[in-house]
């Protein structure tokens, strides 16, 4: 056995498969990609911001509250009509919103096209 020759050492992997990476290279520093545009409609805190899947849980929650009225339990028909609830003013929230942005947007239009009317005209 030749002892002077140098071994490559490599270490060895860890179980949870944790790599070192360069921060520079679009990371953050807890190891997840600081610039990721996965799911915008699901934030890592719960609040959905979709409106077509706010309206699903409206009506889930709206269905198991006639479910539970049917088997006689009122404190689950409470609980569900509240989970119902919640989620009917978060919708109302967004909508509003919207419509706020969707004003902002014609306002914005109709000042530009004001600026190239005036423009054209001297």
């Amino acid at each position: 056995m030749n002892n002077n020759r140098r071994r490559n050492f490599r270490g060895r992997q860890q179980k949870n498969g944790f790599r070192r990476r360069n921060i520079s290279s679009g990371h953050s520093s807890n190891n997840h990609f600081s610039s990721n545009t996965g799911n915008k409609n699901f934030n890592r805190n719960g609040s959905m911001s979709n409106p077509l899947n706010l309206e699903k849980a409206i009506s889930k929650f709206q269905q198991l509250a006639k479910d539970a009225q049917s088997s006689g339990d009122p404190v689950l028909v409470e609980n569900y009509l509240q989970h119902a609830d919640h989620y009917s003013r978060r919708l109302a929230e967004i909508n509003i919103k919207n419509q706020n942005n969707n004003l902002e947007k014609e306002e914005l239009k109709n000042h530009q096209a004001d600026d190239k009317d005036v423009n054209q005209t001297n």
